[in-house]
């Protein structure tokens, strides 16, 4: 059975001769329409009419979002670049096409490419199959190089050095501000005192504040600018550590949205993209996400629809470890039990770690410790794996001076909890932790 494709290629004599190639010879590949421009293709796309599309990489407008709507409708993709177009190859691969092919190849080769392609997007896990930002060449496509023969090459000549990726610790919490930013700017600032290289990201969609925290007042380019290259297939890990702010000791910070209504910029696909690359270039990744994981877009619109949400979602469903955090006060109690229970529908596969902050007894009772462990057991099934003390003078001191606490209040208990839980993700003991520490001491 031939394969139904879609071919939107600029140059016109390059796209009729494979046409007519495809034609008279029994390819395994028919063509069903020649597409004009990107739309006239996205359209074309949508009727399931086509399973691939075979574009040029100077096609106007293409971007990670169109490849994104091409996934979603089954269509796979394949590339056509000059011959020897290095900066051409690399784009469509840092957007997401495995399939990169010389314009000048045979028709067999691009009628195979065609094939493979589409197999493998079927082969693809999750429906609709998303195909993934900095793709590996498939079998054979090598970008200028055509199919190779089978063997023949030397054992490992060609494989690629296995790149270490950093951790991705995400940081939730429920509406009513529990203290996400909190816990995320500490928790960073102590994993990198540990001697941990960390990137800090701030992805809240609702209007991000970390900037404000860590004394970065102009409004400077960060996740929004990253996700607009990773949109446009121009991100790389460089341009990517050019784009964060670094804060000294190992921390760097990529600086969120100032402003809520700048959410549009935040394409959930494009974030994922910066994920994949910030894991390239720190041992940790601590991103503080949105409260909201509300996915009715559908409702309201019939189109592709925008997702205010879609930023936290892409998060969290990255995400290695997922900290949950809940506010120590009644109120926040029970906005957190029915919170969690949203992010345990909205992520399925996220195993939350529950912090708790802001706490107190003042508001408790008790033992504010022992009576807020038993409650989260009783009403999550989880016990929390840190408390953290609310201590308003630290905390008021480190924001008044955009400072970090572990800097302005080292002593702080809350300082001292959030350390302990960097402990627990390092690996480090509090015995090892007060022996390196008596160490430091002698040394002066």
């Amino acid at each position: 059975m031939s394969l139904p494709i879609l071919t939107a290629v600029t140059d016109s004599v390059i796209e009729a001769g494979l046409v007519s190639a495809f034609d008279r010879r029994d390819l395994g590949v028919t063509v069903v329409r020649r597409c004009v421009d990107l739309p006239d293709l996205l359209a074309a796309a949508t009727t399931g009419a086509a399973r691939a599309a075979l574009l040029s990489a100077d096609l106007r407008r293409l971007d990670r979002d169109a490849l994104i709507r091409l996934a979603a409708s089954g269509v796979a993709v394949v590339g056509l670049i000059a011959p020897g177009d290095e900066d051409a190859d690399r784009r469509l691969r840092q957007l997401g096409v495995a399939a990169v092919i010389p314009a000048d190849a045979t028709a067999e080769v691009v009628a195979a490419a065609v094939v493979e392609a589409t197999r493998a997007l079927a082969d693809m896990a999750a429906p609709p199959a998303l195909p993934p930002a900095f793709s590996e060449p498939l079998t054979g496509f090598r970008g200028a190089a055509a199919l190779a023969p089978v063997g023949g090459t030397a054992s490992g000549a060609d494989e690629p050095a296995e790149l270490v990726e950093g951790r991705l610790i995400a940081v939730w919490g429920p509406v009513g501000s529990p203290g996400r930013t909190t816990i995320a700017l500490g928790l960073a600032a102590e994993l990198a005192g540990l001697g941990q290289s960390t990137l800090l990201i701030d992805a809240d969609s609702y209007g991000g504040s970390i900037g404000q925290h860590v004394g970065l007042l102009e409004e400077a380019p960060g996740l929004a600018a990253a996700a607009r290259s990773a949109n446009q297939g121009l991100l790389d890990v460089p341009r990517l550590a050019l784009l964060c702010r670094d804060l000294g000791g190992g921390l760097r910070v990529l600086p969120g949205i100032s402003r809520p209504s700048r959410w549009p910029e935040l394409r959930p696909a494009s974030v994922e993209t910066v994920l994949a690359l910030s894991r390239r270039l720190a041992s940790f990744v601590v991103v503080d996400c949105g409260f909201c994981l509300e996915t009715d877009e559908e409702l309201s619109f019939d189109t592709a629809a925008p997702r205010r949400n879609g930023a936290t979602l892409a998060v969290l469903g990255a995400a290695d470890s997922v900290l949950a955090v809940a506010s120590a006060e009644p109120v926040g109690l029970v906005r957190f039990v029915r919170g969690l229970a949203e992010l345990r529908e909205a992520v399925p596969l996220a195993d939350p770690l529950i912090v708790v902050n802001r706490l107190r007894g003042s508001v408790v009772g008790g033992d504010p410790r022992r009576e807020v462990s038993r409650a989260m057991a009783r009403h999550t099934g989880r016990e929390p794996v840190a408390l953290v003390p609310h201590d308003l003078t630290g905390l008021d001191a480190a924001a008044a001076s955009g400072q970090l606490l572990r800097d302005i209040a080292p002593t702080s208990p809350a300082r001292l909890a959030i350390r302990d839980l960097a402990d627990r993700f390092v690996g480090v003991s509090g015995g090892a932790r007060r022996r390196r520490s008596s160490l430091r001491r002698a040394s002066r």
